[in-house]
Formats: structure tokens, sequence, C-alpha cells
């Protein structure tokens, strides 16, 4: 034993000893009592290295604490250990305890451990802390399944990833103190299923930085949905965990409308693209059609040559000449071929030229074409990036935002001042590039990325070497990055960079890349790799289009924030590595402008690097070493101008100038011979088809050339039996259905027709060459099977510039007629390749849902996944999480029914078969198939989610047993309609899309009222009664129309949704302001339209409404508009509304009885806008009557007082008008002389002063004005008012009762409730000689009833005095008091007794005081509405003779007339009542109704308008 091994063996024992020490243990029993120790523990010293652990075979526990140790050793011979701590002892790695295979808990934190490895044996342990280490990845912990807990703080942590899976039953995880900085590495711990308590800022550490970003508890509580504790905090209540679920779904709801926004931007732009390329289209789509023309006019002369040189004239058997295009008749000596031998020659040489020409042309044409395609393809590679965007965020929860910028925005302008100021033309000049056009420009707001920066410049500036960096400002740059182009991965790389930042030095050399940051603060220098790849690819390509720059026209660049520090110039032949440049934090070279205009002289390796005086710090690349120093900041997308768009600038990019070429066609077409136009033919029959055929028989016709002519049918043609080429070009052929039954045809050429559709072809057997180029073909695939089953023999076949649909996106036109079609050898004049034949034939068939389909395409997982992914479940589960089975292994009985979702995108089926066994589906996808109906899933009954998109459906027909659906996705179908009965159904659908469908209206959508997304965008939607059915989804938040015609036809669209949809937190892909509500308010408030009437009755046949009531509905605007619709309404009702005038009540046609009681009407017609201010001189003019600018008086103005003058009237049908208690205070204001034949105006309980404006008024019958403010009649108050014959006036200040005179025909007259006092006053009213009927009840001069003598004896011809009848016997007692004074004074208290007095002159007898009821004319009006049989206006006065009964009066219980004792105001126009009929004397009749009940309107039915 040498010196040093004694040496070490007395230390040893030395260990050994110290270890017993401090467990109590005798050293020198050490060998006995060893063997029972199981638990021993040492701290702080005395324990160098782990020896002597022999003597302790049982040892269960084992603490080390404080030492020295740099590896785990000894623990060989103690198999039974169950429990380790080794802590704060310098470890540097996990070793020797391969025979601890009972550990359970191993505690190692505050060492120095780098990895963690040397564990798979340890599959019982179950505690593992590493905390506070060196670790800065997770991984070697597969086998521990059984751990539970785990600890890893304070380390250099910055991704989980899937390193944590296989533990699945964790517990608890501590990863505080890290640098994890993503909520992506978070979402990845979901996948741990009983994890119950996390820890990302325990308070003893510091925090990740995720732990700053906004929505960090939300995000782990959503996606951990089983943790009951986060960090320091209880999370387990149920209000958090819904707190948290409501707040991801609704931003999830918010994104998906994101996304759908982008991809109807993308329809947009494409239809724009395609319009724009069926006009590029027209000019050289013409231009090939002349020439076409003029091609096959000179073939098929051609083929007449032989043939003509044997006759000398076109005219048949007959002597008759027929309108026969192409038969050139020979006496013309221009076209005489027999008499010019070189004529052949000359057609042979045009038909070349035209061929020429022809290829020239079509050239043009792929040109349009691909230049369609270039547009299309940008525009989806920008929609994709605006989709990745959105995901971004929404992965993020907001943490990243990438913000769209526009002109308004500062930073917008800056960014496109900066890349301008970086371009310098001359860099592009062999290019042909002029400028640059900037077309989008986004601001990345990245949280975790500024955060991380901010930080490191902040640790920089505080170090030793901060002095450097006092102007430390100086050093940041804005540096341009362009992705390496010969990664061939630029979108993966800008998406990383944007979320990640740029790539550390180790992940750079891992890519086998350069260990820095190559930036630029030029735009040539990063662009330069990227358009020399694209130039070398275009050679590759040996591309035919000459405008080279096409191939890198578009671009991107990054802008980036950058601290370049303490940089230096790069060293020429050293690696950049930063051990080279060790004090610098970047270094750069400069570029040589000189060499740098050369970019495709010298490329590929064109880069010129100097440091010169020819070198500019404007051209400067920058490699920098730290990731963290560079921050995105922006991304700005662009394009090349050239030279020729600069001189053209709406310019494609092609040749438009299309004059040299027009010119050049013109040469062509009129080289010689130039045929001589001939007639059409509209008809065909024998003799025109001998004729043209050059035959005797019919049979004998073998080619047959109808080109150019006018020909719509073919009738007959099929008795040609013997033709093989038929030739119909340039004809007006919408069908084919007259060739048929054509056995020997092999050759049909049908182009330039109108051809819509193949149908009609049958039986061709022997076709093997059919052109059906420039028609109006649209379906491809069922034209194609017609030529499957009727042409089984096509070789050739060319379907150009048809205006085809697509198909699918994976299946093109080619591809379809190519997988039907075996047969053909050429298409669209290219040979077809056997390998393009095989594919086509699999794109094109169908299959069927079986075994094996389900087995490879389904999951079986139970719980949704906790991703925020906008993939249906389906799509994210099936290949996330597929079925545990494969294909060989056996499988169980019940295997279908543990299904629960179905991934079957784009397999070609065409039926849904084969589901009935998967009752526990409840997520299914089948997009991209060929399904035409919803089928087969009647018992999958816990179907939550269904995706049919992009099938062939036309009905929803089959979805009414799917009670638990709660998503429905079907665009890009055919759904005309929505089913109700389907929809009925569907009680807990919340979301639904049918975008891009027929879908005509939007009736069934009212019964999912559980619904919350609705998208029914680009479909046929137009009238805004649709809007209504959605009234009744208050859940409803998001919608999108965009792309109707509803959208475009509606005026206020967007307004008018957001009023009628108040809930609506989102239409159309932007978000509803507050704003919009308010304006929505302002516009539509209160405004009537016919929708809305729909809505009320329940219906939309306005022709069929004849009366209309809609009371207390706040309508403050009448637009029932077409006027046309509402022709059969007579009656309207709008009592208790916000009505200020009659609004578009006034062009409403027949209307006859308007009801506006209890609103606040001012005018008919809405009130002008307030005049401004009188100036002084304008006042001063007003006052001088001579200087010539006098202003009328206010109570003239605008001709409302005086005649109706120049005002048009309105409302010609109108008849009866209520206007009580509106408020009224200007009768003038009105305007009511513009209703010329009106009979009865209401207008009590108002504030009327003064009887004005009715000068037009010349029908006017019936006037009641009770409770108002009048004091006074003016003398112009009547003065058109001859055929009044019912005035009421009770409850007014009137004292006087001047200017009646003009009321002639006046018969009712109520004055009841008024100021008279003096009976002289009453004397007045002897100018009234019809008056049948007064009443002054409550006014002065009627107390002690002393006024009916007078009266009584003035008027003769008055029949009711205060509601009771005057009889003979008053009247007579009444002469006979006037004759003899003292009998009046003896009998003026005595009464008659109230008996029946028998007169002869009056049957039948009538007793006193009999309350009567009596026809008024407005009742007669309503009546006469109602159908009733009433009787002529020009009656005597007996005829409207009534019976009344006296009451009392009581001044605060007025009735709505104001007396309440005369019962025939409410009554007399119920038309309910059977009336009886007596004969006066005079031989009149008169009617007598007796109620049953008092009304208080004056509209029939208790204020209803009557039914018509």
């Amino acid at each position: 034993m040498t010196q040093s091994e004694k040496r070490k063996q007395r230390g040893d024992e030395e260990v050994v000893k110290e270890l017993c020490l401090a467990n109590g243990v005798s050293y020198e029993n050490i060998a006995h009592e060893g063997s029972n120790v199981s638990s021993l523990e040492i701290f702080f010293s005395g324990f160098p290295r782990m020896v002597g652990l022999s003597f302790f075979p049982r040892l269960c526990q084992f603490t080390i604490l404080g030492q020295n140790i740099k590896h785990i050793e000894g623990l060989e011979c103690c198999p039974l250990l169950r429990e380790l701590w080794v802590v704060q002892c310098h470890l540097t790695g996990i070793s020797g305890l391969q025979k601890c295979l009972q550990l359970e808990k191993l505690y190692l934190y505050d060492n120095q451990i780098c990895e963690i490895k040397n564990l798979k044996l340890q599959i019982n342990l179950e505690v593992l802390w590493l905390n506070n280490n060196c670790i800065t990845q997770i991984k070697g912990l597969d086998t521990l399944q059984n751990l539970k807990e785990l600890n890893l703080a304070d380390n250099n942590i910055e991704k989980i990833g899937h390193s944590l899976d296989p533990n699945v039953r964790l517990q608890n995880l501590n990863l505080s103190g890290n640098k994890i900085s993503s909520f992506k590495e978070l979402t990845l711990l979901a996948r741990l299923p009983h994890l119950r308590e996390l820890a990302l800022k325990d308070p003893t550490s510091t925090s990740n930085p995720v732990c700053l970003l906004c929505n960090y508890a939300t995000h782990v509580i959503y996606h951990i949905p089983g943790l009951q504790r986060l960090d320091t905090y209880d999370v387990f209540s149920k209000q958090v965990k819904e707190a948290a679920e409501s707040t991801v779904m609704k931003k999830m709801m918010y994104y998906n409308m994101r996304v759908h926004t982008a991809q109807r931007n993308l329809a947009e732009i494409q239809l724009s693209l395609m319009e724009r390329k069926k006009t590029m289209l027209q000019l050289p789509g013409e231009c090939i059609k002349t020439l076409n023309h003029a091609l096959k006019s000179l073939e098929g002369e051609l083929s007449k040559v032989p043939a003509t040189c044997k006759k000398s004239a076109c005219k048949m058997e007959d002597g008759s000449t027929h309108l026969v295009e192409g038969s050139i008749c020979r006496s013309d000596p221009a076209t005489d071929f027999s008499r010019d031998p070189a004529m052949e020659h000359k057609i042979l040489s045009k038909i070349e030229a035209l061929r020429e020409r022809l290829v020239l042309r079509t050239r043009r044409l792929d040109e349009i074409e691909a230049w369609y395609e270039r547009g299309l393809t940008h525009a989806t590679n920008m929609m994709e990036y605006t989709v990745q965007f959105l995901l971004m965020e929404l992965e993020s929860v907001g943490n990243i935002r990438l913000e769209e910028g526009c002109s308004k925005d500062p930073w917008f302008t800056s960014c496109c001042d900066l890349l301008h100021s970086r371009f310098s033309h001359s860099d592009f000049k062999v290019c042909n590039i002029a400028g640059i056009k900037i077309n989008r420009v986004i601001r990345i707001h990245n949280s975790a990325l500024r955060l991380r920066f901010e930080d490191k410049l902040h640790t920089l500036l505080a170090s030793k070497e901060s002095a450097s960096h006092r102007n430390y400002r100086r050093r940041l740059e804005h540096l341009f990055y362009v992705a390496d182009p010969e990664q061939n991965s630029e979108r993966e790389d800008i998406l990383c960079i944007l979320e990640e930042g740029f790539k550390t030095t180790k992940q750079n050399k891992a890519l086998e890349r350069e260990g820095t940051i190559s930036l630029s603060n030029s735009l040539s220098v990063v662009e330069q790799p990227r358009i020399e790849h694209a130039l070398r690819q275009a050679s590759q390509d040996d591309s035919k289009h000459s405008t080279d720059t096409i191939h890198f026209m578009h671009g991107q660049v990054i802008v980036s924030k950058v601290f370049v520090g303490h940089s230096m110039p790069i060293r020429e032949g050293d690696p950049l590595d930063r051990s080279r440049y060790p004090r610098a934090y970047s270094v750069y070279r400069n570029v040589d402008t000189k060499h740098r205009t050369a970019i495709s002289e010298e490329r590929p390796n064109s880069t010129k690097t100097h440091t010169g005086p020819e070198c500019s710090p404007r051209r400067r690349q920058w490699f920098v070493f730290d990731h963290e120093l560079v921050l995105p900041e922006y991304i700005i997308y662009f394009e090349y101008i050239t030279t020729r768009d600069q001189e053209q600038p709406h310019s494609t990019g092609i040749d438009d100038t299309p004059s040299n070429n027009i010119i050049l066609d013109r040469e062509v077409l009129n080289m010689e011979p130039v045929l001589k136009p001939q007639p059409r033919l509209l008809s065909l029959d024998d003799k025109i088809l001998l004729n043209v055929a050059k035959a005797n028989v019919l049979s004998q016709i073998t080619v047959l050339n109808l080109h150019g002519n006018s020909l719509s049918k073919l009738k007959e043609i099929s008795r040609l039996t013997a033709l093989r080429h038929l030739t119909i070009s340039f004809n007006e052929f919408t069908h084919l259905d007259d060739i048929s039954h054509m056995p020997n045809l092999e050759f049909l050429d049908a182009s330039y027709n109108r051809l819509v559709t193949i149908e009609g072809l049958r039986r061709l057997g022997q076709l093997k060459q059919l052109d059906l180029r420039w028609n109006m073909l649209t379906k491809a695939r069922e034209d194609t099977a017609v030529l499957r089953k009727h042409t089984p023999a096509l070789l050739k076949l060319d379907t150009r510039y048809n205006p085809w649909i697509r198909v699918r996106a994976s299946k093109t036109v080619r591809m379809t007629i190519l997988g039907q079609l075996t047969t053909l050898t050429h298409l669209n004049d290219m040979m077809v390749a056997e390998e393009e034949a095989a594919y086509a034939v699999l794109m094109t068939a169908g299959s069927k849902i079986n075994q094996a389909s389900l087995l490879v395409h389904s999951s079986t997982n139970s719980d949704r996944p906790r991703s925020l992914s906008l993939l249906s479940t389906a799509q994210h589960l099936c290949p996330l999480s597929p079925a545990p089975w494969g294909l060989t292994r056996e499988l169980e009985l019940d295997w279908t029914a543990k299904i629960t979702a179905l991934n079957l995108d784009s397999q070609r089926i065409s039926k849904l078969i084969s589901l009935n066994k998967l009752v526990n589906l409840r997520w299914a996808s089948f997009n991209d198939n060929d399904i035409s109906k919803v089928e087969g899933l009647d018992s999958c009954l816990k179907l939550e989610e269904l995706s049919l998109n992009n099938n062939s459906i036309s009905t929803l027909n089959g979805l009414s047993k799917l009670h638990c659906l709660n998503k429905l996705s079907v665009d890009g179908n055919q759904l005309s309609s929505l089913d109700a009965s389907a929809l009925d159904r569907l009680t807990n659908l919340s979301f639904m899309s049918v975008e891009n469908n027929y879908i005509s209206s939007l009736h069934g959508i009212q019964r999912v009222r559980s619904l919350l997304e609705l998208y029914i965008g680009n479909n046929q939607i137009s009238t805004s009664r649709d809007i209504y059915y959605l009234k009744g989804l208050t859940n409803l938040i998001i919608l999108d129309l965009y792309g109707n015609p509803l959208v475009e036809k509606l005026e206020n669209y967007r307004i008018y949704v957001v009023f009628h949809l108040p809930f609506l937190k989102a239409l159309d892909g932007i978000a509803v302001e507050v704003t919009e509500c308010e304006s929505a308010k302002d516009m539509f408030g209160g405004r009537l339209t016919p929708d809305m009437v729909a809505e009320k009755l329940g219906h939309s046949n306005y022709t069929d409404i004849t009366y209309l009531t809609l009371q207390s509905c706040s309508i403050k605007m009448v637009d029932l508009s077409p006027a046309d619709l509402f022709c059969s309404l007579r009656s309207v009702n709008f009592d208790h509304n916000n009505l200020t005038s009659f609004s578009g009540l006034i062009y409403l046609p027949n209307i006859k009885a308007l009801c506006l009681n209890y609103n606040h009407i001012e005018s008919i017609l809405p009130r002008l806008k307030t005049q401004a201010p009188l100036t002084n001189r304008q006042i001063l003019y007003s006052k001088v009557h001579s200087s010539g600018y006098g202003q009328q008086s206010p109570s003239k103005g605008k001709g409302e007082t005086g005649p109706t003058g120049s005002l048009e009237p309105l409302m010609g049908s109108l008849e009866v008008l209520h206007l009580s208690h509106n408020g009224i205070s200007n009768m003038a204001n009105l305007q009511l002389s513009r209703l010329t034949n009106l009979k009865a105006l209401f207008l009590q309980g108002n504030e009327i002063s003064q009887v004005e404006g009715l000068e037009g008024l010349h029908q006017l019958r019936e006037l009641v004005l009770d409770r108002n403010r009048i004091k006074a009649l003016a003398d112009n108050s009547f003065i058109a008012q001859t055929v009044l014959l019912e005035l009421h006036l009770a409850e007014n200040r009137i004292r006087e009762l001047n200017h009646l005179d003009p009321l002639l025909q006046l018969r009712k007259l109520f004055l009841g409730m008024n100021k008279l006092q003096d009976i002289t006053e009453l004397d007045k009213l002897e100018v009234l000689p019809s008056l049948t009927e007064l009443s002054v009840v409550g006014n002065p001069v009627a107390k002690n009833s002393l006024h009916r003598p007078p009266m009584v004896l003035r008027l003769s011809r008055l029949q009711v005095l205060d509601g009771e009848m005057v009889t003979l016997e008053e009247r007579t007692r009444a002469e006979l008091l006037s004759a003899d004074p003292l009998a009046c004074s003896q009998c003026s208290g005595a009464s008659l007794p109230t008996t029946e007095i028998n007169l002869p002159e009056l049957l039948p007898l009538v007793p006193r005081n009999t309350p009567l009821r009596g026809m008024t004319i407005s009742g007669a009006l309503q009546n006469f509405m109602h159908g009733h049989d009433i009787l002529p206006s020009n009656v005597d006065e007996a005829q409207s003779h009534h019976t009344y009964k006296h009451k009392k009066h009581k001044h605060g219980n007025a009735v709505r007339n104001g007396q309440a004792d005369i019962t025939f105001r409410q009554i007399r126009r119920t038309g309910n009542n059977l009336p009886t009929t007596g004969l006066l004397h005079d031989g009149n009749r008169v009617i007598i109704t007796h109620p049953s009940q008092e009304q208080e309107s004056r509209f029939p039915n208790g204020g209803k308008p009557p039914h018509m």
C-alpha cells in the first residue's frame, strides 16, 4: 500500500468517525450497530466524501448538507435507501444511484448540476428536488412514471417541451426562477392530468418572464382545469374556473371572427383579380375570335377547291339561291379560284400567317393567366400570414399583438420613410427596378421580447463597462433582416422571429448557419441573396417571360431595433465567432457602392467588401452576436416598381400596349384572298344540307362544315348516318341535344358558341376529337360525366376558355376531366402523361367509410383538448391523439363505441355510411368531400361538433336528432334555405357557419335561440326583413353577413343591423362601437318600416292589410315605402306614440281614417330647421314696408292661416282625422287646409286658443274642439265651413258667440262648460238656420234653465237642448208664455207630468226624457267603412232627431268631449246596434238606437280601426 493510499485510508476513517459521531453511533461498534441504523445525517462539515456507507446496509434515509461533495458514491451497499438528501454540496452531476432501486425521495438542490441523467432505474421515485442548480433543459425523466413532486426552481430552463409527458402522475411542479417566457410552453403542462399545484413565481424565487405577461393566470387555469393551487393562490373555486373559461372562449370567438374576415378578404381579392382578368382577356379574346373565324373560313374554302373547279355557280338544282355563308359565288372574279391557279397557295400562306398570330395571341392569354395566378398566390400568401399572426396573438393571449398600420399612424409613415431612405435606385438599375411600393406595415408588440431586450440592455448599462455606454442611444440602430431563401422556410422563419425572437448562436450552429445574426441598414444588401436565388430558379425553369423582376417582385423585411454596442470591422478570413471578437457586441463590414450596382453581373457571389473611402456607412452589413440585443419591431411588405410601371402607372406588369398587335392582326386579315361576307344560315333543310356538303343524297355526306352561321338547332342531323366530320363553330348553339345517335361521327368542332351544357350529347361511340373552346360551360364534373357515358372512344378534348367553376381546391378542372375520361391522350392541346392520368383517377375515385378509414382517422379521447386552436375539435384531436389500435391489432367487439372524434376531411367520400355504431361520437369533420346529403348520423346522438364544409349538400335534413350539437359548419355547399324543422331541434347550437351558399332568406334561424355566433356571408340575402328573424336571438353576439346583396342594397346597413340587434358585439368582422349604437338609436329609434309592420303582424302580405293598429310602440317616424305596398290600407291607429308630424303617412294613397291621439303632432309635414336670427338690417326692412324687403306677419307665414294658396293638397282620400291630446297650440301650423277631403276632425284635449287654418276644409262635416283654451271666434275661423253639420266647443273659455254666420248647415252645436253669461249671446245663434241640437250646459247663462224658453222660441228648428228633447208641448208652452208674460211668471217653475203623449204626427210614441242615441256624421262615415247602409247627407233635420237623458254635471268628471251627461257621444258611432225608425209628421224618418253599452272612442270597435 502506497503512502497516498494509507493517507486516504486514514482520512476515510476520520470521515466515518465524524459520521458516527454526528449520528450517535459508536465507531468501535460500528460493525455491530451499523446494520441496525436506518437513518443518517451530517451537516456543514466533516464529510468531504461519501465513504463508510458499507457499514450501514439497512440505511433508508441519508441526509448530507453543506459539504464539499462533488459526486454521489458509495451507495452500492444501500439497496434499501428510500430518501436521499445531498444539499449545498457542490455536486456537478447525478450518479452512483444504480443500486438504489427503492429510492422514493431525492433532494439534490443547491448544487451545480447541469444535466438531469442517470435516473432511469429509479422507477419508484416520487419526489425529486433539483432546484437551484444549473439545469438548462428538462430531460432524463422518461421512466419516472411514479413521480408526484418535481422541483426545478431557480435553474436556467427556457422551454418545457414534451419532456414531462411520461410523468402522468405528477401532482406538484415548481418551475419558479427560470427563463420560461412563452405561453406555449405552459400549454404543454395540460398533458399532466393529475397536476394540482404549480409554481412559476414562488416568493422565494424570481419570477419567470411569462409571469409578467398579461392574462398569465387565466391562461394557466384554463389549460390545466384540475389545478388547485397556482403559485401562492388557491384556484380551485368554481368561480375562478368559470371566469377563466369565459375569458378564453370570448378570445377564441373574437379571433375566429378575425380569421373568417381574413379569408373573406381573400375571396374579395380573388373576385377583384378575376374581374380584372376578365377585362384584360376581352381584347385578346375578341382578336383571337376574329382570327379563328377567318382561319376556319379559309380552311373551309380550301376544302372546296376541287369541287369548285367543276361548277361555275352556286345555285341549287331548282335554280333557287340559299343563304349559305362560305359557299362563294363563282361569278365573282375576286373569289373565282378556277381563274386564279395561285389562289390555293395564297390561302395556305394566309392560313399560316393567321396561325402565327394566333400563337402570339394565345401566349398573351397565357401571360394574363399567369399574372392572375401570381396575384392570387400572393394574396393567398398574405392571407395565410394574417391567419398565422392572428393565431399567434390568440396563443399568446394577447401578449403578442401584430398591429396593422395605416397612413394615419405616425409609425407607419416613419417606417415607409425609413425603407425609402434605405433604397438606392442605382443598386437595382440592372434589374430595371425604379422604386418600391409599400403595401403593408405591421407593428410587432411582443411583451416577452421587449422585456428581455430591456433587461439585457439595463444589465449591460449597469455593468463595469457602463462608462463606455453613456451615450448608448447612439448605439441603437434600426436594421433590416430578410429570411435566408436557401432554407425554403421563409414563413416559418418569420413567424419564429416574431414569436420567440432571433435564434441563439447555439441554435444557428445546430442548423449549420453562421453563429451570428446577419442584418443590414441597406435594402439592397439584405435583398441581394433573395433576388439572386429567384433569378437562378427562373433560369433553371427556363422561363418564357421576358420580365425577370416578376420572380422577386414582392418582398418583406423585418425592421429590428438593435443595440450594436461596442462594434468593430470584421477581419477578413476570420470566422464569425464571438471568441474571435471577445470585447465586441457586433461586427460589421461596408459594402462597396460600385460593386453593388452589378447585382446580376457577378451573381451568385457578387458581394464585395471594402473599408476604403468609397465604402459608405449607408451600406453596411452587421453581424450581432447576442440575440437578446435584437428586438423585432416592424415587418414591411413591399413590391418593386419597374421602369415600365413608372411609364404605365396602371400596368399589370405584362405588356398592356395592344395597338401594334392590332395593326399586325389587320395586316394578316387583309392578306389575299379576302373572303366576301356571305349571308348566314338561320335554319337547315335537306336541300341546304346537300348543297353545303356538295352531295346528292344525305346518306353520302361524311363531312359537313356549318361554320360561321346563326344556327341554334340542328334538327334531324342524326339522319346523316355516314357523317364523320362535323364543324359547327361560330354559331348560336346553347345545347347539343340534336347531335345524338351518330355512330360514325369522329370529329366535332363546337367552338365559339354559347354552350352552357353538353347534356344533350347521346351515343357518339366513335367520337375521337371534340373541340369545346370559347363557350359558356361552367360545370366540369357534370359535363365530363356526359362525355364519359356517351363518348367512350374520345382521344382529344379541348375545353379551354370556358368560365369553369372550380370544383375543389384540391381538384382542378383538368384533374376532374382526366379522372373520368381515362381514354384521353390529349387535353387542351397538351399530351396526357401516364403519371398524371393515374393521379387524376386516384383523386377522382370515390371512397367509402369503412373499418380501415375509421381506425386511421379517429380518436378515443373523452376530453376536449385544452388548446387555443381554431381548428375543429376533430381536426385538432385526431392527429394529436390518434386511436390506440392499429390495423394489425385484434379489435374489441365494441371498439366503435369508444370512438369520440372522427376526421375524414378530403377523403373523397360521397355518402355518410357505417356510422350507426359510433354511439359516443362527439366531434366529426367531413370537409372537402362529395357528400350531397346529411344522413347516417341518427345514432350519433352525442355529437357536439359537425363540420361539412365544401361538399354538395342542399338541405339540412338529417340533423334533427342531434340535440347535443353546439357547433355546425356547412360552408361552401348548395344550401338555398335554412330548414326550420331541422334547426328547431338544435336547442344547444351556439355556433353556425353557412357561408358561400345560396341562401336567400334567414327564415328558420329564429328557432335557434341559443346561437352565439352566426356566419352567413356570401349568400343571397337581400331584404332588410330578414334582420327581423334575428331579433329573437338575444344571445347572438357575432354576426357576419358580408357579401350578401343586403349589405350593398340597404342604406345605412350597418347601423340598421346594430339598431335591431342591440346585443351584437361584432358585425362583419368589425367590433360594434358605442358611437354606432348611439347613431343607430338616433336614426332608427321609433322608425316604423315595412319590416317592423311585418314583425308586428306576423306576415308580410302588405297589400292585404286594410287596417293597422300600432298603439304605444314609441313610433317617431313612419317610413312605409314604397307606398304602393299599402294600397289596401284604409284605417290607421297610432295612438300613444311619439310622432311630431304625419311623416310618411302622407304618401299612403287610400287612407280614410287616421287616429293619432296622444302623440306630439306639430304639423302634417316635418317642421323645417329653425331659421337663423334676423340681422339688424333685416329687422329694419321688416318694419319699413316701402323697402320691399318686408316680412310676412307670423300669423300669415307660409300661407298657413290664409287660404291654401300654392300649398299642394295632401292625402286626398283622408276623411276622418283624430288629433286629440297632442299639445297643439297653433292650428295654423298644422297645415290642415291641405287635407281637402277631410269630413271629420277631432282636436279635443289640446291647448288651442284660436280657431284658424281651416280655410281649405270645404268638405268638413264635424269638428271637435272640446277641452281647449278658446276664448273667442275670429271672423275667419269658419269662413270655409259652409257644410259643417256638427261643432263641439265644450270646456273652453268662450264668452261671446260671434262670427258663426258662415255655418248655414250647422245642425249640432255643443258649448257646454264655457263662460257664456248673457242670454243675448245665445240670441246670436239665430244666424244658424239649420241648428237642431244645442248644448250650453255648465255655462252661467244656463243656470236655473231660464234660457230654455227663449231658445226654443228663437230657434224654430231646435229639437234637442242641453240633452233634452224639445217637445211640441214645450214649444207650445213657450209660445204661450211669450204671448202672456203673466202666465209665464206663474208657471215658471212648473213642468208637465211625465206621461206618454200620443200625437198623430209622430209614430211610434216616444216617452219624454227617454235617452235617445242617434247617428252622427262621423259615425256615418265610419259605418260606411263597415259597409252599413246610411242615410243620405241631405236629409231633413228630423233624420238626426234624438231623445236624451239629462243628468247633473260635475265639472271634474267630464267625459272626453266634456259632457258626461250627454251619453250619446259615447255610443253614436258604434254601429253595433240595430236602429228603430219612426215617421215624423212630414214623412221623414228618424233613427233611434238602443245600445247595450257605452264606448269612449270615436273609432268603431272600441278604438280599433275597422276591419276592411
